[in-house]
């Protein structure tokens, strides 16, 4: 079994985004995602910071000190693209007018309740930022992670144990081990890495799963 590389699930998730979505990429694994939108799709990207029209990480050299995105990482910005105030930000995200946005995530429960901002260990980020605004904001919330814990334990849960960022707000998750639906009769596992079968997959995950 070959796991998937972080790009290749960023490229999953890019695959699934819609011509003409307004999309938020959340820090960490998510901003991958921006580098493997297609060409032929008009894709808005959106930065809880301020910007609309993000492009993709620019080339060594090239960065622009005050082009970057949430995650202080350094960004390109599209023609058209616009910068904004940080609240009225907050307001798109708030006011249901993105279509997705992509999250990683510490755990997700089997009825698509997110935690992804505090696990308790000594020097954790200390708040929440924007993930709940996201979380609950946003039309459809994908999260991309890891399968398993370094410890090896699942982190698709029956019941998340790390304070929650929003509940029952999942819709997707894409892990380097398949891509699994949230539906109201549990999830739906879909697209397993070359080698896996569903049977091992069932194994290495925390709930049971429905073969698509």
């Amino acid at each position: 079994m070959q796991r998937l590389t972080r790009d290749q699930m960023a490229a999953r998730v890019a695959k699934d985004i819609p011509d003409g979505a307004v999309v938020n990429l959340g820090i960490g694994l998510p901003t991958l995602v921006g580098n493997h939108l297609p060409a032929d799709k008009e894709i808005l990207l959106h930065s809880e910071n301020g910007l609309l029209g993000m492009g993709p990480a620019p080339a060594p050299g090239e960065e622009d000190g005050d082009l970057i995105n949430a995650g202080k990482q350094p960004v390109t910005i599209k023609p058209g693209g616009s910068y904004f105030h940080h609240a009225d930000s907050f307001a798109m995200m708030r006011g249901g007018h993105l279509d997705f946005c992509v999250l990683g995530a510490f755990q997700v429960s089997q009825q698509g309740d997110l935690a992804n901002w505090h696990t308790g260990a000594p020097g954790a980020i200390p708040a929440v930022g924007g993930a709940m605004d996201l979380a609950i904001g946003a039309k459809q919330v994908f999260v991309m992670m890891e399968h398993l814990t370094k410890q090896g334990e699942s982190k698709i849960v029956p019941k998340c144990t790390y304070p929650l960022t929003g509940i029952g707000c999942v819709t997707r998750i894409y892990t380097d081990l398949a891509t699994l639906d949230v539906t109201a009769d549990g999830l739906v596992a879909r697209d397993l890495v070359e080698g896996l079968s569903f049977d091992e997959l069932q194994r290495l995950t925390g709930v049971p799963l429905k073969q698509a």
